[in-house]
């Protein structure tokens, strides 16, 4: 999949998080109560000291009893307003993290749909559900729980140091000597976390697109016995993900022990530092149990921000592959100022020296100049051997790709100059392998028109010679398929595609052998219902086999992206040329060949 702009530095960069900031403003609401619950729970940790330092330095003697209950009773008002502070912060903090992510989700969403099939010629489904799933749920891990860790630990490490330099400027000061050299070590091996952690995703994504791609081939699959080499080749990439994960949590682990020892070890020694003084009366020894709290506090915060660290550092990664799909720019958009279509549609389709290569083969050109006209109306099959250019009309018609050259021109008007939504809402496709959702009768008939009625549902399946096999379902129209429409034959699922269609009611129907799935009973019937919807529109037929086509106003025969002939059955059938040769393969033998069908 490509992968514009991307670097490995702009992929492990912490600045692949910045896409999230706009989300997050949408809630700065939440954000500054979080924060301010945030401070309350900090300030409320940081008295505790303080009153265990009254505690020493009084003493637990009898005359001090009033003072020792006066200092109990305030922490467990403290720990109250701890609790209390802390559920706020860890429920909008979580709930923030929930709802950024789950905006991102549907936003990326959203861009996936909009990007046009010159992206997914090369892109692997399921390495896309891969960045959609795993990698936001790894954002949402960081948004959410490491945020809430990250921001309460940042404010009791600052907390904490300043409660130390004012317990005691001079031990203060020999612990900030030591921030530096705890730091340090955490900033410089972010990259190598943000590297593993990047890797350790892509291999997963791996996994993950090989198996989408295989289960929805399950039946390939178990029909050539190839259960016991897709699950081998399934656990070898099970097992490369687990090896770049280990390798990304053992750089993780590696920072947060060194971490966490530097950390402490420096409280020891400032502690140790802090007894001589005591032993020298210097300092109280409530004193020197206050500031090292206050170290301990910050030490352990520092500690659990070099955690956070590493997985913000691995939240990059994933954020950084969702960044390379925000950044891919669709080539199919509307204009600035789209030309609008003639109302009402007149339906006349023409090719005006059109020649085009596909994005993946671009030394191989599928169209040479090619042109022809439909007119308003006019029923035009197309024909020629396998390769020949005929699918490639259909795709640049419903503008999938852009021509190199020439034009593609609707009611006469290019459509290159036209929101490619009002372009295709004025077409309705029945391709040859046609798409069935997992999802009832009813809804895959009215997919292309939503708010049909059911009896424009049950009127679109009768004319399409689905009702029958309809009625024979347990639930009928709210019988669900399985995914693809596994549950159905070839037959129904291209009937389903008909009737769809028909629903539609497009001034333009592309029937890409829409008969091909079909028994001679049931062909009969749909190509009959086929005839009564194609008088009141124009139609472009591709035809494999040339009996659906004696019928069509003209033929255009292509071969190699041009066209070679062009005229009714009889007159191509007259001339003996690659039409005839054509012909005479299947009516002759009364067997289709494969160099008719593209």
């Amino acid at each position: 999949m490509a992968e514009p702009q991307s670097t490995d530095a702009k992929r492990t960069s912490l600045r692949a998080l910045l896409p999230l900031v706009p989300y997050a403003r949408r809630y700065m609401g939440r954000i500054m109560a979080a924060v301010a619950a945030l401070t309350v729970a900090a300030a409320a940790t940081l008295t505790v000291p303080l009153a265990v330092k009254g505690m020493i330095d009084h003493g637990f003697s009898a005359e001090s009893t009033g003072a020792i209950n006066w200092y109990f009773g305030a922490m467990i008002g403290v720990v109250g307003v701890l609790a209390l502070a802390s559920a706020s912060r860890y429920f909008l903090v979580i709930t923030i993290g929930e709802r950024v992510v789950a905006d991102l989700r549907a936003d990326m969403f959203a861009h996936l749909t909009c990007l046009d099939a010159r992206f997914y010629d090369s892109a692997r489904i399921g390495e896309l559900v891969s960045r959609l799933t795993a990698d936001t749920t790894q954002m949402k891990s960081a948004f959410g729980a490491s945020a809430s860790v990250a921001l309460r630990n940042f404010f009791m490490f600052l907390g904490a140091i300043a409660m130390m330099v004012y317990t005691s400027p001079k031990l203060s000061g020999l612990v900030l000597i030591a921030i530096p050299v705890i730091v340090l070590p955490l900033v410089a091996s972010g990259r190598s976390v943000r590297a593993r952690s990047r890797a350790a995703q892509d291999t997963l994504a791996e996994a993950t697109a090989f198996a989408a791609e295989n289960l929805g081939a399950v039946r390939t699959m178990q029909a050539f016995g190839a259960e016991r080499t897709t699950v081998s080749r399934f656990s070898g990439a099970v097992e490369d993900s687990y090896l770049a994960a280990r390798n990304a949590t053992a750089a993780r682990s590696v920072l947060t022990g060194v971490a966490i020892f530097l950390a402490f070890a420096s409280v020891v020694g400032v502690l140790w530092l802090g007894a001589q003084d005591v032993l020298a009366n210097r300092m109280s020894a409530g004193l020197l149990s206050q500031f090292v709290l206050y170290a301990v506090f910050g030490a352990g915060a520092l500690g659990e921000l070099s955690q956070v660290w590493s997985e913000i550092s691995a939240a990059a990664g994933a954020a950084g592959r969702i960044a390379e799909i925000l950044e891919v720019e669709p080539e199919i958009v509307a204009p600035v100022t789209p030309t609008s279509l003639p109302v009402p549609a007149r339906g006349e389709v023409a090719f005006h020296a059109v020649s085009f290569a596909y994005p993946t083969r671009p030394d191989a050109p599928a169209l040479h100049a090619l042109s022809f006209r439909v007119a308003p109306g006019e029923t035009v099959a197309i024909v020629g051997p396998s390769g020949a250019g005929k699918s490639t009309v259909f795709q640049l018609l419903t503008r999938f790709y852009d021509p190199q050259s020439g034009a593609v021109t609707l009611d006469g008007v290019n459509i290159r100059e036209v929101d490619p939504a009002q372009l295709r809402a004025r077409l309705a496709l029945v391709p040859q392998d046609p798409t069935i959702f997992g999802a009832s009768i009813a809804d895959n008939i009215r997919y292309g028109r939503t708010d049909a009625s059911m009896a424009d549902v049950v009127a679109a399946a009768e004319r399409a010679a689905a009702a029958e096999f309809i009625a024979q379902l347990d639930k009928g129209y709210d019988t669900t398929v399985g995914e693809r429409g596994v549950t159905l034959s070839g037959g129904q699922r291209q009937r389903l595609a008909i009737a769809r269609a028909i629903l539609k009611d497009a001034p333009v129907l592309l029937l890409d052998e829409a008969t091909s799935a079909l028994d001679a009973e049931n062909e009969t019937l749909v190509q009959a219902a086929l005839e009564n919807i194609m008088k009141d529109r124009t139609t472009l037929v591709i035809a494999h086999r040339l009996a659906t086509v004696l019928k069509a106003d003209r033929i255009l025969v292509m071969d190699e992206g041009r066209i070679v002939e062009e005229g009714t059955h009889a007159e191509l059938v007259a001339r003996g040329g690659l039409y005839a040769r054509l012909a005479r393969l299947q009516f002759e033998t009364g067997m289709p060949q494969d160099e008719a069908a593209e």
